[in-house]
């Protein structure tokens, strides 16, 4: 495998490079939340600021087409993107699902007034999303749910309830999935509808984690009337789209080369003054641990080079993306439990409290860790896929 790029994406990581080291700016850096979907108030706001700023440049949506305002950038530009926004430590756009998921599906499955109307404005984050497809009784197994949708002349009529609604707080539009026709197989009787966030009847309810944020949600729809004019694909035939939009959220570019970064930041953590006037560093012990995972980081960025490497020839995201997405939750877990383990007492206090080593952000990543090998997929369901289509193994 050649792990160097060539000179049109050193080219391009040359640019976009010049073009942070000139634009971010400390109050960004320092505004960059380690959940960027609990974000509220001045801070989210001047998040909002720096997506409008990205996007005057031209570095917003840069893999979607150039007619839709793109820069048709390569699979390796945007890997090389996302590698570089994590070296500056910028903040994340406010409008990843509608840039990484909406947008895409409207390309592929929406009318040309769809694409008229919502296109630019998501690119732009005049516009945010959320994505209605979770419901308390249908999380990994998506085709169980229940809301529902019944024609009345030129709407449907929306009720039910949907849950982990990422940013729905923040959200203009969601892109809803429900049941248009409860007597066909689950799959076959879904739909799929853009709704307005500020309907009569959709109600926003967030659900507080043990970080104190709250970027989820639960969304629900009390007789919601959504134009039929907002229907994406055909009615009853929604999960086609909808597996549309899966298929763009689990073939997102990156190795996660952010954990190796992370691990960098936990060995000058493990220097810092702990233990009787010196680090923890002199401790071989400790040095041992961190090595060990700095191996698996750079390890897990070498993997994620190779599923990059399978899409350039152009072949289709594989159960590889289950492997990357096992392994760096269970990964991320492990390093931050080991870096509020050095920092003893200190490692209590939440994020924000005085006297907090670092803010407080390695305890504030300890509480966010476990959630992340539960959204997107729990470790368990990755595991049964990896079982079942990499190691061929019976279902249990």
């Amino acid at each position: 495998m050649d792990f160097n790029f060539d000179p049109e994406d050193e080219e391009f990581r040359r640019q976009f490079r010049s073009w942070l080291e000139n634009n971010l700016g400390d109050e960004e850096r320092a505004a960059h939340s380690p959940d960027p979907l609990g974000e509220e108030g001045a801070s989210w706001e001047r998040r909002l600021h720096w997506h409008r700023k990205m996007h005057a440049a031209g570095w917003a949506g840069i893999g979607w087409p150039r007619q839709y305002g793109g820069r048709a950038a390569s699979l390796t530009q945007q890997y090389i993107y996302s590698e570089e926004l994590a070296r500056a430590r910028a903040p994340q756009l406010v409008n990843g699902i509608g840039i990484l998921l909406v947008g895409p599906t409207l390309m592929q499955w929406g009318t040309e007034a769809q694409k008229q109307r919502h296109i630019s404005r998501i690119l732009s984050a005049d516009e945010i999303w959320c994505q209605g497809y979770s419901e308390p009784n249908a999380g990994s197994d998506v085709a169980s749910l229940a809301t529902r949708a019944v024609e009345d002349g030129d709407f449907f009529v929306v009720n039910g309830q949907k849950v982990w609604t990422s940013d729905a707080h923040h959200a203009d539009m969601c892109i809803l999935l429900v049941r248009t026709d409860p007597s066909a197989p689950r799959h076959q009787g879904l739909s799929y509808l853009l709704v307005d966030m500020r309907s009569p009847g959709v109600t926003v309810r967030p659900l507080v984690q043990m970080t104190g944020d709250a970027g989820f949600n639960e969304v629900f729809f009390d007789n919601v009337r959504v134009p039929k004019d907002n229907l994406v694909g055909e009615k009853n035939k929604g999960w086609q789209v909808a597996i549309t939009t899966l298929m763009f959220e689990r073939s997102g570019i990156g190795t996660r080369a952010d954990l190796v970064e992370r691990v960098v930041e936990l060995a000058k953590l493990a220097r810092r003054p702990q233990r009787n006037g010196h680090g923890a560093w002199q401790d071989s012990a400790v040095r041992q641990q961190v090595t060990r995972l700095y191996a698996e980081a750079t390890a897990l960025k070498l993997a994620g080079f190779r599923q990059l490497t399978s899409r350039v020839k152009g072949l289709a995201p594989g159960p590889e993306g289950s492997l990357l997405k096992l392994a760096a939750s269970e990964l991320n877990l492990r390093i931050n439990r080991l870096a509020v383990q050095l920092l003893g007492a200190y490692g209590q206090l939440v994020s924000g409290a005085p006297c907090a080593v670092e803010g407080g952000v390695w305890s504030y990543r300890m509480l966010a860790a476990r959630g992340l090998t539960i959204a997107g997929g729990t470790s368990e369901i990755q595991r049964n896929i990896i079982g079942e289509r990499v190691l061929g193994l019976p279902k249990g």
